[in-house]
C-alpha cells in the first residue's frame, strides 16, 4: 500500500437512527441503526460497527503475517468486546475492547509463529490509529484453546 491512501464512505438517513452506509459502487450497502428506545435496532450500531473494524484489521493482519511464512492457519475466528460505559464527564464512550483472535489449526502446525505474534499487531492500521483513544487488548489462540499471547 502506497504512503498516503484514503478512504470514503457515505451515509444516507433512512428514517430516524438508521443510515444506509455506503462503501463504494461493487460494495453492498450496509444498515446502521441505535438500539431501542433512539432507534430500531436493525443494523448494528456505531460501536459495533467499530469493534468489527478493529476485530477484521487484527484477523488481516494476523493472516496477512502467517501467510508471508507461508503458513495455514485457517479458518480464524475473532471476537471483539467492547466495553461501554459512562466518562468521567457521564457521556457514554467505548472505555476499552479485548479481542480474542482464534486460529484454525493447533499451534503445532505453524512455524516461525513466536515472530509472528511479537509483530502482527504494530501493522494493525485500524487497531492502532483506535488504540491512541481507546486501551485494547489482543489475545491470540491456537485452535485447540491453547493461549499463545
Amino acid at each position: 500500500m502506497s504512503e498516503n491512501t484514503s478512504t470514503t464512505v457515505e451515509l444516507r438517513q433512512q428514517r430516524d437512527f438508521q443510515f444506509q452506509i455506503h462503501f463504494g459502487p461493487d460494495i453492498p450497502p450496509l444498515l446502521g441503526d441505535e438500539p431501542p428506545p433512539l432507534g430500531q435496532g436493525a443494523g448494528p450500531t456505531p460501536a459495533q460497527l467499530l469493534a468489527a473494524a478493529v476485530g477484521n484489521c487484527l484477523s488481516d493482519s494476523l493472516l496477512f503475517a502467517l501467510r508471508k511464512f507461508k503458513q495455514a492457519p485457517e479458518p480464524l475466528q475473532c471476537r471483539v468486546l467492547a466495553e461501554i460505559g459512562r466518562s468521567a464527564d457521564g457521556r457514554l464512550r467505548v472505555l476499552n475492547m479485548k479481542a480474542t483472535l482464534q486460529l484454525g489449526v493447533p499451534q503445532a502446525q505453524l512455524q516461525h509463529l513466536d515472530r509472528v505474534l511479537d509483530q502482527f499487531e504494530s501493522f494493525c492500521t485500524v487497531t492502532q490509529s483506535v488504540r491512541a483513544a481507546i486501551p485494547i487488548t489482543v489475545e491470540v489462540l491456537d485452535a485447540e484453546g491453547l493461549r499463545l499471547k
